[in-house]
C-alpha cells in the first residue's frame, strides 16, 4: 500500500515544486513506483518535466470535476518509475466551480486513494495558497512535507500554515500526519541560512529533516530542459541533496 505525501506551503518561492518534482524523480531512481499529482495552476512541475501544456486534454482539473477518471490522466515521463498527473492554467477555475458542491475537500481524495495500491508513493505539488485546492490535497494525504526557504521570512506564515494543517486534521483527515520540515535554499556562507536552520530546528527539532537542500545553480536549471536534476546532471550538490533527502523518507516510512 503506497503513501500519499502532500508538499505544501502558501508562500511562492520556497522550493515546493523543486522538491515535488525531484523527489519524486529520486524516489523513482531509488526503485520506488512513484506518482507526480500536479496540483497546482501554474503546472510548472508539469512543464518541468518536460511535459507539454498546450496538447493536454485531461489532467488535475478533470479528475476535482470527476469527469474523467485518475487513470486516464496519468502520463510516464522521461524519469524513471515516475508517472505524473499534470495541471493545466484551467486548474485555476477549479475553485470557484467546487464552492457549491456537497464534500468539496475530498474530491482529490475520492478521485485518487484507490491508485495507493499502484504506486510506492504518491506526491501532490499543491498551489501557494491555502485554499480549495490545498484542502483538497491535504485531506487526500496520508503526510505532508513543507518547505522552508532558509531565508530572513522564512517562519513567517508557518503557523497559519501548521494551524490550516491541524483544522484539517480535525475535520476532514484525522489520519494526516507530519513528514517533517525541509530546509531548502541553504547557502552555508550567509550566517542568516545558518540562523534560520538553527532557530527551526531548536523550535521544531525531530520534525526537520536531517537533509538540507542547499542553493545550486543546477537545480534552478534543470526545469527549463524538462528534467529532474537527477536526469539533467546527476553529480550536482542538488541531485545528492534529493537523493539523500528520499533515502531519508524511505528509511522512516520502512
Amino acid at each position: 500500500m503506497g503513501k500519499i505525501i502532500a508538499i505544501a506551503n502558501q508562500k511562492g518561492g520556497v522550493g515546493k515544486t523543486t522538491t515535488a518534482v525531484n523527489l519524486s524523480a529520486a524516489l523513482g531512481v531509488l526503485e520506488k513506483k512513484v506518482l507526480l499529482i500536479d496540483a497546482d495552476p501554474q503546472a510548472n512541475a508539469t512543464s518541468g518535466l518536460g511535459i507539454d501544456l498546450d496538447n493536454l486534454k485531461i489532467g488535475t482539473y478533470q479528475l476535482l470535476e470527476h469527469t474523467q477518471k485518475a487513470e486516464d490522466a496519468i502520463i510516464s515521463t522521461n524519469s524513471p518509475n515516475l508517472e505524473i498527473i499534470p495541471a493545466h492554467i484551467d486548474l485555476v477555475a477549479i475553485e470557484i466551480e467546487l464552492v457549491d458542491q456537497e464534500n468539496r475537500e475530498y474530491m482529490l481524495k475520492e478521485a485518487t486513494s484507490h491508485l495507493k495500491e499502484k504506486y510506492d508513493y504518491i506526491i501532490i505539488d499543491c498551489a501557494p495558497s491555502l485554499g480549495l485546492l490545498t484542502l483538497n490535497a491535504l485531506t487526500a494525504s496520508d503526510s505532508v512535507i513543507i518547505p522552508i526557504q532558509c531565508e530572513y521570512f522564512a517562519l513567517e506564515g508557518l503557523g497559519k500554515l501548521l494551524n490550516t494543517i491541524k483544522s484539517v486534521q480535525k475535520i476532514h483527515n484525522a489520519q494526516l500526519d507530519f513528514e517533517g520540515l525541509l530546509l531548502t535554499m541553504y547557502d552555508s556562507r550567509l550566517r542568516l541560512s545558518n540562523q534560520v536552520v538553527e532557530e527551526v530546528e531548536k523550535h521544531f527539532e525531530d520534525m526537520v529533516f536531517k537533509t538540507v537542500i542547499q542553493r545550486n545553480v543546477r537545480l534552478s536549471e534543470a526545469p527549463s530542459y524538462g528534467e529532474s536534476i537527477i536526469k539533467y546532471d546527476a553529480s550536482s550538490k542538488g541531485a545528492n541533496n534529493y537523493l539523500s533527502l528520499a533515502e531519508e523518507i524511505i528509511k522512516k516510512n520502512n
